[in-house]
């Protein structure tokens, strides 16, 4: 991208103001760390929270204090800092998950990325010890899907593995780890749904990427499978979550009854449905930007399922 166009790019919105604040290449750093995912963290954290509390119970000022403490420590330090070492290795020159047209990487963005989330883990002690214990192992994961010369992210099948475990089940518990509950059965069956939905989105999140993938040598799920068997198994592995939410719901219908719950469910379901099924039979022919519009659009369906699995669930 020449100069023109990329000071274009800087004086848009948000990065306009954040150049303006931040000049030189230290607002690099903060996209590099995809501040657009940070909404989605936030909820995806805060849905276990209200899972083990009850979205009808009300909520201490020790247990909103706890709460944001524990978003800054795991969306800001641990999954900023997770992306930003990963932007570190990857040196991406495309547009990437939540970062268009992403800067050039700066010089000691690795050690950024590195240091964020070794604060966050040095924080994490200080609040609940299961919140603790799986900040530790969503680091150990980061480090090992990322860095050379392990970097899991560039064997297909471990990529997903650590991105289900990671984002789709621990990240949940983290939050229900905040209110110091202890697990009940619908709750784990909740959460653990969430590792399959995961394995749902993860292939969709590379099928945009698959040049700059394939040039980099990088052995990606997506790449291996292809586009076509990649949103197969995305259907497969979506239904299988919802199996496992609908398993929660019925062992928490004494608490909410059959019907809301599963209609909510069912009414997610087909949302995912509604976006991956007409995908799968355009995938031959679309070009990259049409995969990435196909990911936000599951994005906005598992936004949908987190309201459902909410209503179903508590």
């Amino acid at each position: 991208m020449s100069g023109a166009a990329r000071h274009a790019v800087e004086q848009r919105g948000l990065r306009r103001i954040g150049y303006r604040l931040l000049p030189g290449s230290a607002f690099d750093y903060v996209l590099h760390m995809r501040p657009r995912e940070w909404p989605i963290m936030i909820a995806h954290t805060s849905l276990g929270f209200f899972l083990a509390r009850g979205i009808s119970a009300g909520v201490t000022g020790a247990e909103v204090e706890a709460l944001v403490a524990g978003l800054l420590v795991w969306v800001l330090l641990l999954n900023g800092g997770t992306l930003a070492l990963n932007s570190a290795f990857d040196r991406d020159e495309g547009d990437i998950g939540y970062l268009d047209d992403p800067p050039p990487v700066p010089r000691h963005l690795a050690a950024w990325g590195f240091g964020l989330m070794l604060a966050g883990q040095v924080i994490a002690l200080a609040l609940p010890r299961g919140f603790a214990l799986a900040y530790a192992g969503c680091f150990a994961m980061s480090l090992l899907y990322s860095v050379p010369p392990v970097r899991l992210k560039a064997v297909a099948g471990a990529d997903w593995i650590i991105n289900m475990i990671g984002f789709g089940t621990l990240t949940p518990y983290a939050g229900w780890a905040l209110t110091r509950m202890p697990l009940t059965p619908a709750g784990a069956w909740t959460l653990a749904g969430f590792a399959p939905l995961f394995a749902a989105l993860y292939p969709l999140t590379q099928l945009y990427q698959l040049d700059e993938d394939r040039a980099r040598g990088d052995r990606t799920l997506a790449l291996a499978l292809g586009a076509r068997a990649s949103l197969a198994l995305s259907v497969v592995a979506m239904l299988i979550a919802f199996a496992c939410f609908a398993m929660a719901a019925r062992l928490a219908a004494h608490r909410i009854g059959n019907a809301r719950a599963f209609i909510a469910l069912a009414a997610a379901t087909a949302v995912w449905l509604a976006v991956l099924l007409p995908w799968l039979a355009r995938a031959p022919r679309m070009l990259p930007r049409a995969h990435k519009r196909g990911m936000y659009a599951a994005l906005a369906a598992w936004a949908v399922t987190d309201v459902a699995v909410l209503l179903s669930a508590t």
